[in-house]
């Protein structure tokens, strides 16, 4: 099985972007309303990328 990888496209790196700017946020208690949820949040920034270049022309 040969998995076929592209760029992730523009929405799903600014969904990327924002999930993981709330976790630093978070994480260094800027904002202490997602500081719970920081490593999750960062956890989905990957995941969005990962499915973003998993998916062709999404």
């Amino acid at each position: 099985m040969k998995l076929k990888l592209s760029a992730p496209t523009q929405l799903f790196f600014i969904i990327a972007l924002i999930l993981a700017i709330l976790a630093l946020l978070g994480s260094f208690a800027v904002l202490p309303a997602v500081a719970g949820y920081s490593f999750w949040l960062a956890f989905a920034a990957w995941a969005v990328l990962a499915l973003g270049s998993l998916m062709k022309g999404a």
